[in-house]
């Protein structure tokens, strides 16, 4: 009886067959995965035009404090805070302020840490009267 091992042949795992099959898998997604992706927001970017009708001189600033606080600027350009301080008040304000025309430039300035509902209500209160030229300001406002 013979009780010897037998050598087994070491076990070498292809790295090269392996790396085929990695590659032709690669292939295979990259034609099969869809690189166009429809977005459901849709940006109408505005364009230029030569003659524009808005008043020079005049334009509305609101701006919203660190609180969420609204403050409109009167024809003083002094900012005087909201008596209502809510979607409804801002928007009799604004109406009141803009008078007929729209045309008028509208701008938010606001806090850093002001809350984004409050910038995104000014927005929505400004597109529902039919404010066009809608910024926000990059510098700090004057103080109250």
């Amino acid at each position: 009886m013979d009780f010897r091992r037998k050598r087994r042949a070491p076990v070498d795992i292809g790295l090269i067959p392996m790396i085929d099959v990695l590659l032709v898998l690669l292939f295979f997604f990259m034609v099969a995965t869809t690189f166009r992706h429809h977005s459901e927001l849709k940006i109408n970017l505005p364009e230029a035009q030569g003659n524009d009708t808005q008043p020079s001189g005049k334009e509305i600033n609101l701006y919203v404090d660190a609180k969420g606080v609204y403050a409109l600027a009167g024809d003083d350009n002094q900012f005087h805070e909201l008596v209502n301080q809510t979607p409804e008040g801002l928007r009799a304000e604004l109406a009141k302020l803009a008078g007929e025309t729209r045309l008028l430039p509208f701008i938010i300035s606001a806090d850093g840490k002001a809350p984004h509902q409050a910038v995104v209500g000014a927005l929505d209160v400004a597109n529902q009267l039919g404010f066009h030229h809608i910024t926000f300001a990059v510098n700090k406002p004057e103080p109250r």
